[in-house]
């Protein structure tokens, strides 16, 4: 048996910017405050809510320095250090390990694709290169790629490789996956709307959308299924389907961006191509935000 890089709910952390692009260091602070009050688990930087493909490696390595030094210790820290060229994510895992990351999200390659084979020599390159943990990162949508459970069977077997977050959506491919592996690989959901599917499955926990502008909440959900109150963690994914799928209304990391923006956590500021939502949909994210955030309802937003 391994042991859990985290139990709970990972905030996929989203990459403040100012009205210029540019990182922003200052809201990264007031974010990470808000998650550690607030029950997150752990701390997952640079990855796609983290709009990760358009950071340069150096602002992708300032980001984990900052984050690091000011959670300290607290929750784990996670970056994704993922390329779909090997010798990349093998020097950036590196990088981040020599600046105290807790594990790695390794994502699969994605345009130039791969075979299956193809994926277990590219994670084996990675896991090879480092001695912290690795969190594989399966979310076909966007590259084109899936992990078969069988491939899954094969990189279980590297004592780096710890875990998956699973995003594929194929309930009954997570099935068989948990199936094969067993408790050589811990199993986290991507999809905030599989939390408690996947925590049947003997899942540990998720790695979150909403869990930026609801921490406690979806850290709950994972809590009270822990603790065998399945009814109320069954209840409270479905309380908050109505908000989870709100944050998926445009492309992510769009809709919860403007959500923190609405909070006032974070200013509503992208890197192309990526764009702010149309009025109308804000105005849609705004009305269901008001149902969940009672003290929205007194303000003219």
């Amino acid at each position: 048996m391994k042991d859990a890089i985290f139990k709970g709910s990972a905030v996929a952390i989203v990459t403040p910017m100012d009205s210029h692009g540019n990182l922003d260091f200052k809201a990264m602070e007031k974010l990470l405050k808000f998650q550690l009050e607030n029950g997150t688990d752990a701390i997952v930087v640079n990855g796609t809510t983290g709009e990760s493909a358009t950071l340069e490696e150096k602002e992708k390595l300032e980001l984990i320095e900052f984050v690091v030094h000011y959670v300290n210790h607290r929750v784990p820290v996670i970056m994704g250090t993922g390329s779909n060229c090997t010798s990349h994510a093998v020097r950036l895992s590196r990088k981040a390990q020599s600046l105290g990351a807790s594990a790695l999200l390794q994502v699969t390659p994605y345009y130039n694709k791969t075979s299956q084979h193809g994926l277990v020599e590219h994670f084996t390159a990675v896991a090879d290169s480092v001695e912290i943990p690795i969190i594989l990162y399966n979310v076909p949508t966007r590259t084109g790629v899936n992990i078969s459970p069988e491939t899954y069977l094969k990189l279980s077997e590297h004592p780096n490789i710890r875990a998956v977050k699973e995003a594929g959506g194929n309930i009954s491919s997570i099935a068989k996956t948990a199936a094969l592996c067993g408790d050589r690989l811990d199993l986290y959901s991507g999809n905030d709307d599989q939390i408690v599917p996947i925590l049947s499955l003997g899942g540990k926990g998720v790695i979150s959308v909403l869990a930026n502008i609801m921490p406690f909440e979806t850290h709950m959900i994972c809590q009270y299924f822990f603790e065998g109150e399945i009814e109320k963690s069954r209840n409270m994914q479905l309380e908050l389907l109505a908000m989870m799928n709100a944050l998926f209304m445009d492309v992510n990391p769009v809709p919860v961006k403007a959500a923190l923006s609405i909070l006032e956590l974070c200013e509503e500021s992208y890197r192309l191509p990526l764009t702010r939502m149309k009025d109308r949909d804000i105005e849609t994210l705004k009305q269901v935000m008001k149902s969940y955030f009672p003290h929205l309802q007194d303000r003219s937003l």
